[in-house]
C-alpha cells in the first residue's frame, strides 16, 4: 500500500470512528459460517438426536402439543421439535416459518459455496424445522401458530429442560383465521422443498414438503384474516403482524411459482402484488422487498418481471448510503440502522437481498440508476453486504465481534435462559421458575457458549453494553442468523 493510500485510510477510519487495525481485519467466513448454522443445534427444542454437536444442550419440552388452547377439535397432538425463537423458551411459528425460508432461500442460492460438510448441517437444520412445520399443519383445516405461554415463559428465568410454565398450543382455523402465519409456513415448506431437491437428494421428503405447501397456501388463501385478531393476547406483542397479512400470500405463491412453474400462482401474484407496497421492508413481518428481488431473480429479462425490478431497484437506492433516495440510517461505524429492536436482524436480511439481487443485475447485465449521480452495481451492492458482515465479525469501532464464539472479543452475557444457566451435566437438579433469577441478575460471563449466535448489536451511536438485562441488543434470534448463513457462504468462497 502507497504513503497517499496509507493516508486515505487512515482518514476514512477516522471520519467513521473505526481503528485502522479493525477495518483491516481478515475475516475467516468459512469459521463464521459453520458457527451460524451451529448456532441453530442450541435452539433445538423436542428430542435430540445422537449427532446433536452442542452437547450441553439437552432434550426439551417432549409433550409439546398435550395442552390445547382448545380442546374442542383435538385430545392431543405432536407437536415436538422445532426452534425456540430467540432466548426463551417459546415456539413462534411466524417468526420461525421466515427463519425457515430464509435457511432454504441461503441455500438456494449459496449453498454451492457450502462446502459438503456445512451443505449437510445447513439441511439438517432446515430439516429440523420442517419436521415440525409438517406436524404443524397435519390436520386439514387448522394451523398450529404457537407452542408455549409467553406470558407465563417471560415471568420465569429457567433452561427449556426445566420448563414448568404452561406448554399451551395455539391454533388458527377457518373460522379464526390466521394468513400470515400459514402463508409463511406455506413459503417455507416450498422453499424447503426446492433446497432438499437440488442438493438433498430426498426427492420424496421434497415432494411431501412441496405438496403440503401446496395446502396450507390454499387454506391461508381461502380463509383470509390476520392472526392478530384470532390470537392477539398470545401472539402480541411478541410477534404481532403489523404489516397485514397480504404480503405473506404474495410470498407464499411466489415460492410455490418458484417450486412449481404452475402459472396460477404467477396469476396470483399479478392480481395481488397491488398489496405489497412497502418495497423498502423485509424481514419476519414484511416480505415486500423479499418478493421484489425474489421474483426479479425468476423471470431474468422477461418483461413481465418489470414492476417487480422497479420495486427492487427504489430498494437499492434506499439502502445504499450514498443514495439520494436513502431511508435507512447508518452508524459512523457503518452499521445500517432501522427504528425497531435487535437491529442485526435489519443487517443480515439487507445484506442477502443485496447479493441476490446483485446476481440479478449480473444476469440482465444492468446497473441502477439512484439518481444524484449514484449508479449502484452489483460490484457495489457486494461491498455493501461485505461491510455490514464485516462489521458483525468485528471491523468496527469496539473491535468486537457480535457472533458468540467468533474472534477475540465477542458477547459473554447474552439474554438467553439455556446459555446463561448451567446445563444439566453441571447442574442435574430442577431449576425452577425463579430459581434461575440469580444466574440472569449476576455479572458472570454465561457458563454455555451459544457458539455462532450473532445478538442484537450496538446502538446507532456503535456502543454495545454486555448485559443480560438489555435483550434489545444482547438476545440473538434464529432470524438474525438465518440469512447470515447465506451470505456468510457467498463470501467463503469471494472473499478476495
Amino acid at each position: 500500500m502507497s504513503l497517499k493510500q496509507n493516508l486515505v485510510m487512515i482518514i476514512v477510519c477516522t471520519l467513521l470512528g473505526v481503528s485502522e487495525r479493525s477495518m483491516g481485519l481478515k475475516h475467516n467466513y468459512g469459521e463464521a459460517l459453520s458457527k451460524s448454522i451451529l448456532f441453530f443445534e442450541g435452539q433445538r427444542s423436542g428430542k435430540l438426536p445422537p449427532t446433536q454437536r452442542m452437547s450441553w444442550r439437552k432434550d426439551s419440552a417432549f409433550e409439546d402439543g398435550f395442552q390445547l388452547d382448545d380442546d374442542r377439535f383435538f385430545d392431543k397432538v405432536d407437536l415436538v421439535g422445532g426452534y425456540y425463537d430467540a432466548g426463551d423458551n417459546v415456539k413462534f411459528n411466524f417468526p420461525m416459518a421466515f427463519s425457515t425460508t430464509m435457511l432454504s432461500w441461503s441455500v438456494i442460492e449459496f449453498g454451492k459455496f457450502m462446502g459438503p460438510e456445512e451443505l449437510n448441517n445447513a439441511l439438517d437444520a432446515i430439516a429440523w424445522a420442517t419436521d415440525y412445520l409438517l406436524k404443524s399443519t397435519n390436520t386439514p383445516g387448522f394451523v398450529f401458530a404457537q407452542v408455549g405461554d409467553p406470558f407465563g415463559d417471560h415471568n420465569c428465568w429457567e433452561r427449556p429442560e426445566d420448563m414448568d410454565t404452561p406448554r399451551t398450543a395455539f391454533f388458527v382455523s377457518s373460522d379464526n383465521p390466521g394468513s400470515e402465519v400459514s402463508a409463511e409456513i406455506a413459503a417455507a415448506l416450498a422453499s424447503s422443498s426446492i433446497a432438499f431437491r437440488k442438493f438433498g437428494h430426498n426427492v420424496g421428503y421434497s415432494q411431501r414438503l412441496l405438496q403440503r405447501a401446496i395446502t396450507v397456501f390454499e387454506f391461508a388463501d381461502k380463509y383470509r384474516g390476520s392472526y392478530n385478531d384470532s390470537l392477539g393476547p398470545y401472539v402480541c406483542p411478541f410477534y404481532c403482524d403489523y404489516s397485514g397479512y397480504q404480503d405473506e400470500l404474495v410470498w407464499g405463491a411466489a415460492w410455490l411459482l418458484r417450486a412449481t412453474k404452475i402459472p396460477n400462482y404467477w396469476n396470483y401474484i399479478k392480481q395481488n402484488i397491488h398489496n405489497v407496497k412497502n418495497f423498502g421492508e423485509f424481514g419476519w413481518d414484511s416480505k415486500d422487498a423479499g418478493i421484489n428481488v425474489l421474483v426479479s431473480k425468476l423471470l431474468v429479462n422477461n418483461p413481465a418481471s418489470k414492476p417487480f425490478t422497479l420495486n427492487a431497484d427504489k430498494f437499492i437506492c434506499a439502502v445504499l448510503p450514498e443514495s439520494p433516495l436513502v431511508s435507512v440510517s447508518y452508524s459512523r461505524g457503518g452499521l445500517l440502522f432501522k427504528t425497531s429492536g435487535s437491529n442485526l436482524q435489519h443487517a443480515t436480511s439487507y445484506s442477502f437481498l443485496l447479493l441476490v439481487y446483485a446476481g440479478y443485475l449480473n444476469q440482465a447485465n444492468k446497473k441502477i440508476d439512484c439518481g444524484g449521480g449514484v449508479i449502484a452495481s452489483s460490484t457495489r451492492l457486494k461491498k455493501l453486504a461485505k461491510s455490514q458482515v464485516d462489521y458483525i465479525l468485528g471491523s468496527n469501532p469496539l473491535s468486537m465481534s457480535y457472533m458468540v464464539g467468533y474472534g477475540q472479543k465477542f458477547p459473554k452475557r447474552i439474554h438467553h435462559r439455556a446459555s446463561s444457566l448451567p446445563s444439566i451435566d453441571q447442574h442435574p437438579r430442577p431449576i425452577n421458575c425463579k430459581g434461575g433469577s440469580s444466574y440472569f441478575e449476576n455479572q458472570n460471563p454465561n457458563p454455555n457458549l451459544l457458539l455462532g449466535a450473532v445478538v442484537g448489536g450496538p446502538n446507532i451511536n456503535d456502543e454495545y453494553v454486555d448485559s443480560r438485562a438489555d435483550f434489545v441488543h444482547s438476545e440473538p434470534t434464529t432470524y438474525i442468523n438465518a440469512p447470515l448463513v447465506g451470505v456468510l457462504a457467498f463470501f467463503k468462497s469471494h472473499s478476495s
